[in-house]
């Protein structure tokens, strides 16, 4: 019985990591343009700035579009796609996981529980994918005037690692972890909660007591739950996004870095731009990750219900 429950848990485990994988691709194939834009404005401060001043997200879809052509507006969807089919089913995997280990003698979890979950998942995921972040800004600040431009990822992380050694990959890694830990934590806290009084009220509607959360739930329902909780994570993680986008500009053509660590960014852009310099870009961040997180939900739970079934027929 101990060996087939393993099993069991195995094969949730992978179900679990290949609907997250799947999610993830599609959502970065679909927002990967107001990534770009989003990247953007994070760094621009005013100041000295390598990338062009936009005065909107539109205006500056459009001028990427007409200066950059479609490989602009596409800069490092290599590492994006990579990225976050990476973490996506990482994340899940380890989500899944640590909530198992949290539910033995328990019958549901705490929201507590399920925090602690998000965040231990959140942390691992930092720690295997900052590299390939850090290339995706890294391609994403690029533009046509850019002096010794990086060839494709592959060529970004041998250049990086030559001219900057192996702890370069590893800038913004701090706030990364803050954000993915927090972040993660307060957008799967408040699906799990959403998704309760969800099923909760559909439940009391519904004539079918047996019906499970997989057939009381639909699409819709799944976008809405991914939305909502998209949003309460963004308006409180936000100035993480700024302050590792920052850190993770490339160094000048002498080699110094732009700033030195987490806290000379917190303090230049308090002192020179001040609430707003933590909000840059917000608008093109929410125009894609709001849907996106709704594509999300939809994907995961349906393939992940996709692949129950097929297991229970099998």
């Amino acid at each position: 019985m101990k060996k087939m429950a393993a099993l069991a848990s195995a094969d949730w485990q992978w179900e679990n990591a290949t609907a997250g994988a799947a999610a993830g691709l599609a959502t970065v194939t679909f927002s990967h343009p107001l990534d770009v834009v989003r990247t953007r404005f994070q760094v621009y401060d005013g100041r000295i700035s390598n990338v062009p001043a936009y005065r909107n997200t539109p205006h500056a879809l459009f001028a990427i579009a007409r200066s950059e052509g479609f490989r602009g507006i596409y800069a490092g969807f290599y590492p994006a796609v990579l990225g976050s089919t990476i973490s996506w089913g990482l994340y899940f995997f380890f989500y899944s996981k640590a909530k198992q280990r949290y539910l033995r003698n328990r019958e549901e979890l705490s929201p507590g529980l399920h925090l602690a979950s998000a965040a231990e998942a959140g942390a691992l995921v930092s720690f295997c994918t900052n590299p390939i972040w850090l290339v995706k800004t890294r391609l994403q600040l690029q533009t046509p005037n850019q002096i010794r431009p990086y060839n494709g990822f592959h060529d970004a992380l041998r250049t990086i690692i030559k001219e900057e050694g192996w702890k370069a990959l590893y800038k913004g890694l701090m706030p990364g972890l803050f954000l993915q830990v927090t972040h993660g934590a307060i957008q799967f806290t408040a699906y799990e909660e959403f998704r309760k009084i969800l099923v909760s009220l559909k439940a009391q509607e519904n004539e079918n007591p047996l019906a499970t959360a997989a057939d009381l739930l639909d699409s819709v329902d799944y976008a809405t739950l991914g939305a909502s909780s998209k949003l309460a994570a963004i308006l409180t993680t936000y100035p993480f996004q700024v302050v590792r986008s920052r850190l993770q500009q490339r160094p000048s053509t002498t080699g110094v870095p732009r700033y030195m660590d987490s806290w000379h960014v917190v303090k230049e852009t308090a002192r020179f731009e001040g609430l707003r310099g933590f909000y840059r870009g917000i608008t093109p961040n929410m125009l894609k990750n709001i849907p996106a997180a709704s594509i999300t939900f939809i994907v995961y739970e349906n393939v992940l219900n996709l692949l129950k079934l097929s297991r229970r027929e099998y």
